[in-house]
């Protein structure tokens, strides 16, 4: 895949996004932990880069316990002040209280669903939706269907959840292919699909 070919926030940047993007982003999960991990990591970068969260992702896995949500919610104040000083990770007070709160939320889901799989791809049937944008294209920042998502999860208890951070993450899992039209990578997410 060259430059040209992917999707343009993936080319010029560093190695690892473009790692990511090539073999991570927008291909479709239903791993508990995968959908976890990159919901949490999705509200970190509110306001920031994806390259920042990103090059802290394993801070971020050694800090959480590995993202595992049943070790998490029994994180009390003590933890959350170690992690509001650890470098590794964003250290803001709201998000670091947030990944309690979204552990929380997560387990009541699975225990509802089943699964939060079932619950997040029962939104779209089990198919991922084809939302690729034509090169030069902006692509959109949220949709009907991650406001709708959204609201949701805000009503669940989640937080970092507005649209804009679920489109991204719905992209992210490939629950919505963002790939552009002329990426090979968003090709391949629609074959295994």
């Amino acid at each position: 895949m060259t430059a040209d070919d992917r999707c343009p926030w993936a080319s010029g940047g560093s190695e690892l996004m473009t790692a990511y993007h090539d073999t991570e982003w927008g291909v479709p999960s239903h791993d508990e932990g995968y959908l976890f991990e990159l919901l949490l990591l999705e509200g970190a970068q509110a306001g920031l880069s994806w390259n920042t969260v990103l090059n802290k992702r394993e801070n971020y896995r050694a800090a959480l316990d590995g993202f595992d949500p049943r070790r998490i919610v029994e994180y009390g104040p003590e933890k959350l002040e170690a992690l509001l000083a650890d470098p590794g990770i964003v250290r803001n007070r709201l998000k670091v209280a947030s990944v309690v709160k979204n552990a929380r939320a997560f387990l009541a889901v699975q225990r509802e669903y089943g699964s939060f799989d079932a619950y997040l791809w029962g939104w779209v049937d089990g198919e991922p939706v084809a939302d690729r944008p034509k090169p030069g294209q902006a692509p959109p920042a949220s949709t009907p269907l991650s406001d709708r998502i959204a609201k949701d999860l805000k009503k669940r208890g989640f937080t970092f959840v507005g649209t804009t951070i679920v489109y991204a993450y719905l992209q992210a899992v490939g629950v919505v292919n963002g790939h552009t039209t002329t990426c090979p990578a968003g090709e391949r997410v629609r074959q295994a699909a």
